[in-house]
């Protein structure tokens, strides 16, 4: 799913990879609420035993709603729409300004405690002092692998407290998305919130334009990519939840070689940048997470040639998506005007 954190080509190290490329304490009562939730876990509204089951097929009960959540950022951001508030985070959170991190949403990050603020590092101390009820997280891979919990101390952070996983592996957007809401309405956000509700039909109608756009356009070929400092990644589409469901909605895409993907589990390939060039395309979407190099600083005289780029077709994309309808829709939005708009370049 990403590119190149890891110097060794195991499935975990190519999973954290820097682009994941086929293809990541509770709020004052006085807080800036802007989803209209309630600061106390999101739980006010349900009382008594909680169980959900996640997509490993593990099923965790407890006496009472949760209100002492840990959430990896993207998950707590896609919650906190739903108005839902988590008491520790870990991943991406606070860029350098100490600004929310693309992956913290609209997520108040000053309430949080972070216990870690970069893909696999989490504290175990600083998370044993928060009196976890569960640590919330997705899973990219068929083994459920808990993302961003560090494998050299996953036992110890087991011990802690139960663990719910939501799989982006393998299937459409749509699909975590939906659970998501499900894990939001049993941790007892308000489903039914004007809000909640105007942000599902805004993304159905996004995704009808996004359809609607591939439809009319299928000569444009649209490449996701993701830069590191010595390799530029092009994604695959057969895993990562937004590429699929893109591709689903007609969504012509550049595919890298069968033989390139077999080498990173399907995922991706990397390129040299002398070799940027390989796969002609008329708009890149490119990794919008702080791992990896945003387009605005790419030196690379290869990448300023090529047509897209002179173009000016190259936007975003976000290969962990916040997981809430709110955060969703402007990816399908932004993708269907530049197909709308882009020429044939590549």
């Amino acid at each position: 799913m990403s590119n190149a954190r890891a110097t060794h080509p195991t499935r975990r190290g190519l999973l954290a990879a820097g682009g994941a490329l086929g293809l990541g304490a509770a709020l004052a009562a006085c807080g800036d609420d802007k989803s209209g939730g309630s600061s106390d876990g999101g739980s006010a509204a349900k009382s008594g035993p909680w169980s959900f089951k996640d997509d490993r097929g593990t099923t965790v009960e407890l006496d009472k709603v949760p209100t002492g959540i840990v959430a990896f950022t993207g998950v707590a951001a896609a919650l906190y729409d739903y108005g839902v508030r988590v008491k520790g985070v870990f991943g991406p959170t606070t860029a350098k300004d100490g600004k929310p991190d693309v992956q913290a949403g609209d997520m108040d990050v000053s309430a949080v405690t972070v216990l870690g603020n970069a893909w696999g590092q989490l504290n175990v101390e600083k998370y044993a002092a928060l009196a976890p009820e569960v640590l919330i997280t997705t899973t990219f891979d068929d083994a459920g692998t808990l993302w961003s919990v560090p494998e050299e101390s996953k036992d110890k952070i087991a011990e802690l407290a139960p663990s719910v996983a939501i799989s982006v592996f393998d299937r459409q957007l749509t699909q975590p998305l939906q659970r998501v809401w499900e894990l939001a309405e049993s941790l007892g956000a308000d489903m039914k919130a004007a809000k909640t509700v105007q942000a599902k039909k805004d993304f159905e109608a996004a995704a009808e334009r996004l359809r609607a756009a591939a439809k009319a356009r299928p000569e444009i070929r649209v490449l996701a990519g993701s830069a590191s400092a010595d390799l530029f990644y092009v994604s695959g589409t057969d895993l990562s939840v937004d590429l699929e469901y893109f591709k689903a909605l007609g969504v012509n895409f550049v595919e890298p070689s069968e033989a390139a993907k077999k080498a990173t589990g399907g995922w991706f390939e990397s390129l040299s940048w002398e070799n940027v060039d390989k796969y002609p395309a008329d708009v890149i979407i490119m990794d919008d997470r702080s791992s990896a190099i945003q387009p605005a600083d790419i030196t690379e005289g290869t990448w300023k040639k090529l047509p897209a780029v002179k173009a000016g077709q190259v936007i975003p994309r976000s290969p962990e998506p916040i997981l809430s309808y709110d955060k969703c829709t402007p990816l399908l939005t932004n993708l269907a005007e530049a197909i709308e708009k882009a020429k044939k370049v590549g």
